[in-house]
C-alpha cells in the first residue's frame, strides 16, 4: 500500500490550525494526554492501539504514570503526512481534551 507524501510546511501549518491539541513541525506531531490514573492511561494506550492497527500506522507512545506523550510521524514519507493527521483526528475523537 503506497504511503502518502510528506506534507509541505504550508499544508502542515493549515492542518495544525484544525488540531489545536497538537503541536509539531515537519518532523512530527506531538500531544500529551493526562488521564485520572495509571490504569486509565494504560487503557487509553490500548484504545489508541486499536485505532492505529486499523490504519496500519503506529504512534510513538511514552507513558509516564498517568500521562501519555504521543508522537506521530510517517517515517516512510520522511516526516508528517496525511496519515498522521488522520490518526491525530481519531485520537482526538477518543480523547477530546
Amino acid at each position: 500500500m503506497p504511503r502518502p507524501p510528506r506534507l509541505s510546511p504550508g499544508e502542515l501549518t493549515t492542518a495544525l490550525a484544525d488540531l489545536p491539541l497538537w503541536s509539531g513541525d515537519g518532523d512530527g506531531l506531538r500531544r500529551s494526554i493526562e488521564l485520572p490514573s495509571f490504569a486509565d492511561a494504560v487503557a487509553a494506550v490500548v484504545r489508541i492501539g486499536f485505532v492505529a492497527e486499523q490504519l496500519d500506522h503506529h504512534p510513538d507512545v511514552d507513558l509516564r504514570w498517568r500521562t501519555l506523550h504521543l508522537m506521530l510521524v510517517s517515517h516512510s514519507a520522511g516526516g508528517v503526512s496525511e496519515l498522521d493527521l488522520d490518526l491525530a483526528r481519531r485520537i482526538d475523537a477518543l480523547h477530546p481534551g
